[in-house]
């Protein structure tokens, strides 16, 4: 009987036994598994690497942005049930003047003229028009004592958050000695909290950084997203139906697939720059609208939606067309019937990833001016807007140190968005995608 660890073959020699249980063979042996585990350990260095880097990244803003959840309030105690108050003119009244008078009687002492400056400097320069606000939106409160809050100005509000190095000397901080002692002062009487910043998610864009909020940013990506998905959804599965189903092999079709991949991997200026000639140039269509907007992430999400429709309409088996036309339905009845409800699960992941990605855009929105100063949310798709990557962008430029913080928080909240729709893909996918 031969010997069964010696083999006759091509392998390593040519017609020759090969002795698979050789030192040569155990050291070949050796070093293809030496390369397999290098290859698993390359792996595993480069995903170690990638989330540390985007560890690194969120614990960043995280640690920047935190403070801009929190608002630095101080409490304000009127009894306006004597004040000399017309209810049927409210916006009438010295409400400048009667905020003054509370404020003083807040800290408690007299000022002189000089400090008066410094002391009402440190609360925002709308404290009294928000007291006035609150008082139209509930004129109860002027029949007896009341509690109100108002924010602090931005180097107060830094300073309560331990941003502002009291040790420097006094003319390289934007807060004066004497300001710290007001501070301390409103602090040991309990008048200063730090509740959530409610604001930075009701309140539009402000100058002034504990002012300024998302409001219209959200807004303003809600109706970008809105138009984005109403024209390229229908638009881009009709046209990879098309393709796919009723489309002739030829070189015209070819020369369309052709480029609607490469449109796919265009940057997203050029999308803006078209968006600039022909919808706001040739068009005349309002500059900054969400319109305008949405119908250039339209055009610019259109490739990506083709593309995962087409796939998806390929994934789904042969035979269910063959026995919908078997039993006697048309071509569009088998398409719509048949095989579209059974590729929607992937369509919808692959749509809702390309909107997730058209949320993210800056470039094109930048060109089409929805960077502007907005201080109020738009209420439709054709009143001027701004959108959460060019607000992030505003405020990015802005030399307040109080922006920097909500830079941060704003990033955070995009990321939460994407973080959410890519969820949702995930989830429609596996709750009802089809394994064939």
């Amino acid at each position: 009987m031969a010997d069964m660890s010696i083999a006759t073959g091509p392998v390593g020699t040519i017609g020759g036994p090969v002795d698979w249980k050789s030192d040569a063979m155990n050291a070949r042996r050796k070093a293809r598994y030496a390369a397999d585990r290098r290859l698993q350990a390359y792996g595993m260095i480069a995903i170690a690497f990638a989330l540390g880097f985007l560890a690194i990244l969120i614990a960043t803003l995280v640690y920047t942005g935190s403070t801009a959840f929190t608002q630095t309030m101080v409490r304000i105690d009127l009894d306006l049930s004597k004040a000399d108050i017309d209810r049927d003119k409210l916006m009438d009244a010295n409400w400048r003047a009667i905020f003054r008078e509370a404020a003083l009687a807040e800290l408690g002492e007299e000022l002189p003229r000089a400090a008066e400056r410094d002391y009402f400097s440190m609360y925002t320069s709308s404290a009294a028009f928000l007291i006035r606000d609150q008082i139209i939106a509930n004129p109860a409160l002027l029949d007896g004592p009341a509690t109100f809050v108002v924010p602090v100005s931005d180097p107060i509000d830094q300073l309560a958050k331990g941003l502002v190095q009291t040790d420097l000397p006094e003319n390289q901080r934007r807060v004066n000695d004497r300001q710290i002692g007001y501070f301390e002062q409103l602090r040991a009487s309990g008048a200063i909290t730090q509740p959530f910043n409610w604001a930075l998610f009701v309140n539009s864009d402000s100058r002034f950084p504990e002012l300024a909020g998302l409001a219209g940013a959200i807004s303003g990506s809600f109706w970008l997203l809105l138009v984005c998905f109403l024209i390229s959804f229908p638009v881009g599965i009709a046209a990879a139906i098309y393709l796919e189903e009723f489309a002739p092999k030829n070189r015209l079709t070819d020369l369309i697939e052709i480029n609607i991949n490469n449109l796919a991997a265009v940057p997203s200026v050029v999308f803006g720059l078209l968006g600039l000639a022909v919808f706001l140039g040739w068009f005349g269509l309002p500059r900054s609208a969400p319109l305008v907007g949405g119908m250039v992430l339209a055009l610019m999400t259109l490739p990506t939606i083709i593309i995962v429709t087409r796939a998806a309409l390929t994934s789904v088996p042969a035979s269910i067309r063959e026995a919908a036309l078997g039993v006697g339905a048309s071509k569009h009845e088998m398409i719509f019937h048949h095989v579209l409800p059974l590729a929607m699960p992937s369509i919808l992941t692959g749509t809702i990833i390309g909107l997730a990605q058209a949320l993210g855009e800056t470039a094109p929105l930048l060109l089409i001016g929805m960077n502007a100063f907005i201080t109020s949310p738009p209420a439709g798709v054709l009143e001027a807007s701004t959108a959460l990557p060019t607000q992030i962008y505003i405020w990015a430029d802005s030399p307040e140190r109080g922006f920097v913080a909500r830079t941060s928080a704003a990033i955070l909240v995009l990321l939460g968005f994407l973080v959410l729709m890519n969820g949702i893909a995930i989830f429609l996918r596996q709750r009802f995608e089809r394994r064939w």
